[in-house]
């Protein structure tokens, strides 16, 4: 929603201070020249990325519009959870996590939690993370090496629309001047219409170059911007579940292994330590 009201501040400011001055805002509507800017930034978008790229950065333009970031409940959430998987690993052994990890749809722990269990990237990367442990395929000191390599990972493909948005901002003022020459050579071709509309001309190319700064900076730097801050914030919830799932598997007890966790939170969405110890003593015993 943040996104929509910021949209409007900028065009409102715009439009609302042309008029201020004196100006009709008609003026600014060349069919022709939205054609050509948006028309060609589209092509860049397609020139420049693959069908995967172009399909995940439409994924999180609908994200940055109507998604809902992660707070501080659904932490409180995500740590509980943790809490529980290790308390049943610490107490029936490691093997017992196995039924859990390998059928989580019918597990007694993951299917309280639908909010954490319905995002498949982070439930695949909780997984990830306690099969090998389980295995014995991987020594337990090992295991924050192996979860770290999978996290930088998908951080570097979820960058991919960021940079594409960035390539496109930093193309549209340029796309821009393209628009108002094309509309120069056609003021040319009419000179013998007379002034005024020679003016109508050279206000319509005009309008190219200005198109092609305003949406470039007030729309597509900003939404590529949004993004990476969404990334950000996922990337935080992946090394929440990462900095638990090694520290447990390095020995720490339940508690601790997600104290270890919490701290490594924002502190915007962070729980306070005392306020979880509670919590998370006033849980009813799991099995």
């Amino acid at each position: 929603m943040l996104i929509l009201i910021g949209a409007f501040i900028v065009i409102a400011s715009t439009l609302g201070g042309f008029m201020i001055a004196g100006g009709n805002p008609l003026v600014l509507l060349h069919v022709s020249e939205f054609v050509v800017i948006l028309g060609v930034a589209l092509g860049v978008v397609v020139i420049a990325s693959p069908m995967h790229t172009m399909i995940e950065l439409i994924h999180k333009i609908k994200q940055a519009l109507f998604g809902k970031s992660t707070g501080r409940g659904d932490y409180v959430e995500i740590l509980k959870m943790l809490y529980e998987v290790f308390m049943v690993g610490r107490r029936n052994g490691l093997i017992a996590l196995e039924e859990h990890v390998m059928n989580p749809g019918q597990s007694s722990i993951f299917t309280r939690y639908p909010s954490f269990t319905g995002n498949k990237e982070h439930m695949e990367f909780l997984l990830n993370g306690i099969k090998p442990v389980i295995d014995g395929k991987i020594k337990p000191d090992q295991l924050e090496e192996l979860m770290t390599a999978e996290l930088r990972a998908k951080d570097e493909e979820k960058g991919h629309p960021v940079h594409l948005l960035g390539m496109v901002g930093d193309s549209l003022p340029a796309i821009g001047i393209v628009a108002a020459v094309l509309g120069i050579i056609n003021t040319m071709s009419a000179i013998a219409e007379g002034p005024e509309a020679v003016g109508e001309k050279v206000a319509a190319a005009l309008t190219g170059t200005l198109l092609g700064i305003f949406v470039a900076y007030g729309f597509v730097i900003p939404l590529g911007a949004r993004i990476a801050g969404i990334n950000a914030a996922e990337n935080q919830t992946l090394r929440c579940i990462m900095s638990a799932v090694a520290g447990f598997a390095k020995g720490l007890a339940p508690l601790t292994a997600v104290e270890v966790a919490r701290r490594g939170l924002d502190s915007t969405v962070q729980p306070g330590s005392e306020e979880l110890e509670n919590i998370l003593k006033a849980m009813p015993a799991v099995k």
